[in-house]
């Protein structure tokens, strides 16, 4: 079944989205309160809010329409101060009259358009005379004031008799609600996620050659069962590498006594012709089975240390140049690196020796990469090696130059070596055309 390509839409949401588990666990968690929190918050507003207010707003409409309309009866003092008396003690609101006034020309509204909407629709449904408001003059009152034919009707009445005033403690009490319950899902997904973190670094760890001893399985119930199969396949390769060490050690030793044997029965022996040709079989062997139990034990026992690079080169480039290659190192003067020292040595020489045999000329430099890591490069003018044999290179065993034979040192095992003790460091090697118009071997390794 061929699937349908994403729309445009769609693929650049997706690139914008987290791509870490605590960023999509946190995204599930918070995206859905929020949209909640505005969803109440907005149903409150047009539900409650909203309708309270406009209650309130015709009901203050009606008591100015009552006030304007007792006076416009009789526009009298005495009758103007009976109603004030009676406004003041039971709807409490401040009337007074402004004889010859008119009312404002600018107009004052606040930062809350629905407040001043809704008053205005009420007082214009109850007032048939020209009106004036402002809702903004005193924090506590709302000032509104009635055109009349000798002046003007000024009433002061409280905010809370127009608007709902206590709508914030509700929206307060939800976003402290909200946050509340956004911050025990935070530290619970925190939590979560740094079990399944733990867990990676434990396993990272373990492919590098490092050991977590500490490292117990907790999280979840699933997180926990990961982690417990992890901790079983670490004791099962464990014991694996125990065996297979075990062996190479009664391997060696078993193939080391004869060749002592012959090399002393040679030393006794009488002077024949072959003598030498044997002595130099004899040395090709011990080289390979040294080459065979390198590879095989990857010197994954030895510990991490904090090691110079730029001594570390210098001694390849020594040995490199016993070969006969001219040998140039282009390093900063000071780089550390957290490395295994014999085995990062062990690959270097192996990189260097096989350049200072295909090429005259060999350069070894290192430089740290902006990601912290360290980028070191090992380059030569000899014959190279076909693109499309590069992988094939490093397979165990190849012998890609064809003028090779048994009988020449090496098993093709130096650049499987290599690689081997790279990846054993979290890194990797990759070869290249060098500027040289060799070889080039770059080793990257993370900070």
């Amino acid at each position: 079944m061929r699937l349908l390509p994403l729309p445009l839409w769609a693929r650049m949401i997706k690139r914008r989205l987290p791509t870490s588990l605590w960023g999509r666990s946190l995204l599930i968690i918070v995206l859905p309160v929020l949209v909640m929190q505005g969803a109440v918050t907005w149903a409150f507003f047009d539900a409650h809010w909203q309708a309270v207010t406009a209650r309130l707003s015709e009901g203050l409409a009606g008591d100015v329409a009552w006030a304007a309309e007792s006076y416009r009866d009789q526009p009298t003092p005495q009758n103007l101060s009976v109603i004030a008396d009676r406004a003041e003690r039971s709807m409490q609101l401040s009337i007074a009259f402004q004889e010859g006034a008119v009312l404002p020309k600018e107009q004052r509204r606040g930062a809350i358009g629905v407040v001043d909407r809704t008053l205005e629709k009420a007082l214009a449904s109850r007032l048939d005379q020209p009106f004036w408001y402002d809702t903004t003059r005193y924090p506590a009152y709302v000032d509104i004031r009635v055109q009349e034919p000798g002046g003007v009707l000024r009433v002061i009445a409280p905010r809370e008799r127009a608007v709902a005033t206590q709508a914030h403690i509700f929206v307060l009490w939800l976003t402290v609600a909200t946050i509340l319950l956004l911050g025990v899902a935070v530290l619970f997904i925190r939590n979560q996620v740094r079990a399944i973190e733990r867990l990676a670094d434990a396993a990272e760890a373990f492919g590098r050659g490092e050991t977590v001893p500490r490292f117990k399985p907790h999280g979840a119930r699933e997180v926990r069962a990961a982690a417990s199969a992890f901790l079983d396949m670490r004791a099962r390769i464990q014991r694996h590498i125990e065996q297979r060490t075990a062996l190479l050690a009664s391997v060696s030793h078993d193939l080391r006594t004869p060749l002592t044997r012959l090399r002393l029965e040679l030393a006794l022996a009488p002077p024949f012709k072959r003598a030498e040709a044997m002595k130099g079989d004899l040395d090709e062997m011990e080289h390979m089975i040294d080459e065979y139990l390198a590879f095989a034990r990857g010197e994954a026992g030895e510990a991490i240390q904090t090691v110079s690079v730029p001594e570390m080169l210098r001694r390849a480039a020594e040995d490199a140049r016993r070969a006969g290659a001219e040998v140039t190192v282009e390093t900063p003067d000071e780089l550390d690196a957290h490395l295994r020292p014999l085995a990062f040595r062990r690959a270097l020489n192996n990189l260097a020796g096989n350049a200072a045999v295909h090429g005259e000329h060999v350069r070894l430099s290192a430089r740290p990469l902006p990601s912290g890591g360290i980028e070191i490069a090992i380059e030569d003018d000899g014959p190279g090696i076909p693109d499309d044999m590069h992988e094939e290179a490093f397979r165990p065993f190849s012998r890609l130059d064809a003028s090779r034979n048994q009988n020449s040192k090496g098993v093709g095992l130096g650049l499987a070596i290599a690689r081997d003790v790279a990846r054993g460091h979290g890194g990797d090697i990759t070869l290249s055309r060098s500027d040289l118009g060799g070889l080039k071997a770059s080793i990257r390794l993370p900070g």
